[in-house]
């Protein structure tokens, strides 16, 4: 399965409550299709009292199935807290987008973005022609103000 479609088929599951586990994040959405994977991350902080972030990733076998289990299990009831249920977004680059350890302007999207901007501007300065700013100065042979 591609990267792509993974990601079609994988379901974000927020506000869990810190009583919830893997096993039973699983549990509660087998009924919708084959699992392949249930994620829990885990907390970052090392002295933290809870298990995990809040949040699952749940990956299922056929995107469909991913559509079934957020049409059912959005906005219910898990362990006593309302949980939001959504199609899971792929990470972003680490190169890419505000945060990265590239300048904006060295990133591709921004230079795609941006290349038709450039290419307009560039034909509007060719279409006019530049003055000339020594224009009227040929009959000056002295720098300065013209002597009174």
């Amino acid at each position: 399965m591609t990267d792509a479609a993974r990601w079609k088929a994988t379901v974000h599951v927020g506000g869990l409550s810190q009583l919830a586990t893997s096993t039973h994040v699983f549990d509660a959405f087998i009924p919708f299709g084959d699992i392949v994977e249930v994620q829990v991350p885990k907390a970052d902080a090392p002295n933290s009292t809870d298990p995990h972030k809040g949040f699952a990733y749940v990956e299922f076998e056929d995107s469909a199935d991913a559509k079934e289990a957020i049409d059912n299990m959005d906005q219910s009831e898990f362990f006593g807290k309302v949980i939001k249920v959504s199609p899971a977004r792929a990470p972003k680059s680490a190169d890419e987008g505000l945060g990265s350890r590239k300048a904006i302007w060295e990133q591709e999207s921004w230079l795609a973005e941006h290349a038709a901007e450039d290419d307009v501007a560039n034909q509007a300065n060719l279409e006019e022609p530049a003055s000339d700013p020594m224009q009227g100065l040929e009959g000056l042979d002295v720098a300065g103000p013209k002597p009174e």
